[in-house]
């Protein structure tokens, strides 16, 4: 595998395990606990990255199929994927894309999120596996709304998306430690 697409990886997966033990020592009732600041719960928070990254890991499947059609990432992908970057880091809230909200299952345990996000992130593992270097500046992804970008691109979108939704989670955590007292 390519040394990059392994670093970003290892990064995503390192947070989501972090998370996932942080997140064991609370009660299913607190992680699908809502308050009235939040719309969404952890829980939902949760499968809502789970869901977008299934989504996302489908879409690359799908257009992998193709890849030696697709054309290269330039200076206009990481123009874009720069001003991405910054909305993922703004305390903006977005509206999730209809086909991901569509798609998305109800919450599930904690025990179970983890087991089905441990195997997509296996066949993430895969495919990134199976991108050979001559297609690494393909632009394989589609973000909803900032356009294509090449599959390291892609990986970096997943990272700050990621957390993008930590101050969330920590808000409903720290509000639900004041509940509990």
């Amino acid at each position: 595998m390519n040394t990059i697409l392994r670093h970003q990886f290892d990064q995503l997966e390192n947070d989501r395990i972090n998370l996932l033990n942080r997140l064991g020592e609370y009660s299913e009732d607190i992680l699908n606990q809502k308050n009235e600041l939040e719309k969404w719960s952890v829980n939902q928070i949760l499968i809502h990255l789970l869901t977008s990254e299934q989504l996302t890991l489908n879409y690359l499947k799908k257009k992998s199929l193709g890849i030696n059609t697709l054309k290269d990432s330039g200076l206009l992908a990481e123009a874009k994927l720069s001003l991405l970057k910054i909305s993922q880091r703004l305390p903006l809230r977005f509206k999730a894309p209809k086909f991901l909200k569509q798609n998305t299952p109800d919450p599930l345990s904690l025990p179970e999120l983890t087991n089905q996000w441990n195997n997509s992130r296996n066949e993430l593992l895969n495919f990134l596996e199976s991108i050979g270097e001559e297609n690494l500046r393909k632009l394989i992804y589609k973000h909803p709304v900032a356009g294509r970008f090449n599959v390291s691109q892609c990986l970096v979108f997943l990272q700050e998306h990621f957390h993008h939704h930590q101050p969330q989670v920590k808000r409903i955590l720290d509000n639900s430690k004041h509940i509990e007292k």
